[in-house]
């Protein structure tokens, strides 16, 4: 078994591509395990990033780098992008850098607001969407709970993120200096109706905004107004909302952006957190218009203290080495299982031979005795080796080893799921670096 992952981010590439790569990724995922060229994928798609993982079941490095370029190569075909361009622009990560990697995204460290803790739930809505379509394999998981775990360690044993920043709070902080008046007075029209406009209405809330309405193309405005609070927005009434509102935020990422001309003159503060845009950049060009893109509050977002980054960076490296530790000691332990079981087959024959020649006598308790104390004096050497191997991160090269000198093939334990969580909604949110494919 060995885990992967391709990234590609706010830190490497514009958030455009990072939509166009999104868009191409829909469904390869599935794809890939469907066709059985994956053991298992999960993919993350964020307003910042997309993230893909995925399981192999063999352990050459030349199959991982094959299975990459592949992914990387389907992506840029469906985002009609050049492959080359993909190959170089997605990072790639395997072993033991994946669970550091994903450690260190899911406890906000890659954020554009470093610290932020809506990347969590992104996270966690990942395995859970991955795991209804059936591509989320036993040990994804097992990394995916594992990151889970790492973040509630960082927030409880470190400072980082306790202001509670995020992409909506520095957002709408960027539009309470630029709108005029304060939240209470503010007439606010939200596009989407996922986790994240979830998101935002309650940060509107509480700021004191009380007059919001909701919008979506898909038509679901009035059953997410029904359960969050707000007013629906009807096709209809569309052009009514946007005349009233002061602040409009858009997060659903639609399947094509709201051109300038639809809105009506007049003063505005226009806020894009939308994965693919809600609106055309050209609205910042109309008169009295104030856009503010996730580019706007990337450079915005406050620095975290350097105390909490250093804390929660040594959380996630010994959280990622735990993690690695654990991946080979599973492993190892079938190795040590089927090393055993070999050799226990080969003394029950020779014993059986022996029973078959000599019949029963009274010396034959006392020759499987002895035969079986030999075989497990010549099987302590090998487990202890096995157990030191582990440690030191080298299981492949033990079960390797089994595989070329007795011809076993050792069973890649695993992971039970955990218990299916209820549908989440896809949001947006968050970033990493090594080298390219290709």
């Amino acid at each position: 078994m060995v885990l992967f992952c391709l990234v590609a981010s706010h830190r490497t590439v514009d958030l455009n591509t990072v939509a166009r790569l999104s868009t191409g990724a829909l469904g390869v995922a599935e794809d890939a395990v469907s066709r059985g060229a994956l053991a298992g994928a999960i993919t993350l798609s964020t307003c910042n990033r997309l993230e893909l993982y995925g399981e192999l079941s063999e352990h050459d490095p030349r199959n991982v780098a094959r299975a990459q370029q592949e992914l990387a190569e389907r992506i840029a075909e469906r985002a009609g992008l050049d492959e080359r361009f993909v190959l170089e622009t997605m990072d790639a990560y395997q072993g033991p850098e994946v669970p550091r990697h994903l450690f260190t995204v899911v406890s906000g460290l890659e954020s554009a607001v470093v610290g932020e803790r809506e990347i969590t739930g992104q996270v966690r809505r990942a395995l859970t969407q991955a795991r209804q379509s059936g591509t989320a394999s036993g040990h994804l998981v097992q990394l995916f709970e594992a990151a889970a775990r790492t973040a509630r360690e960082v927030g409880a044993r470190t400072g980082l993120g306790e202001r509670g920043r995020s992409i909506v709070s520095v957002a709408l902080d960027l539009a309470d200096d630029i709108t005029p008046g304060d939240w209470p007075g503010r007439h606010a029209l939200v596009f989407g109706t996922g986790a994240y406009a979830g998101a935002t209405m309650a940060a509107l809330r509480d700021r004191g905004c009380a007059d919001i309405e909701v919008y979506s193309g898909s038509g679901r405005a009035e059953q997410f107004t029904d359960q969050r609070g707000g007013s629906p927005v009807t096709d209809a009434g569309l052009p009514a909302a946007l005349r009233r509102a002061d602040v409009i935020i858009g997060c659903s990422g639609g399947s094509a952006p709201m051109p300038a001309a639809a809105f009506p003159d007049g003063p505005r503060t226009v806020v894009d957190l939308a994965l693919a845009r809600d609106f055309d950049p050209a609205v910042a060009d109309l008169p009295g218009v104030e856009l503010i893109t996730l580019e706007s509050v990337r450079v915005a977002a406050p620095e975290e203290t350097s105390e909490s980054v250093s804390a929660a960076r040594e959380i996630v490296e010994r959280a990622a080495r735990g993690f690695e530790t654990a991946q080979n000691a599973r492993s190892m332990d079938q190795a040590i299982v089927a090393l055993r079981k070999h050799t226990m087959a080969v003394l029950d024959s020779e014993l059986d031979k022996v029973r078959a020649h000599h019949g029963c006598t009274g010396a034959e308790e006392q020759i499987e005795m002895a035969m079986r104390r030999m075989v497990r004096s010549l099987l302590h050497t090998p487990t202890v080796r096995a157990r030191q191997l582990a440690a030191e991160g080298r299981a492949d090269e033990y079960i390797t080893g089994l595989e070329a000198l007795y011809g076993l093939e050792v069973a890649v334990p695993e992971a039970s799921d955990a218990a299916q969580e209820p549908p989440a909604e896809q949001s947006p949110s968050d970033a990493p670096r090594p080298r390219a494919v290709g």
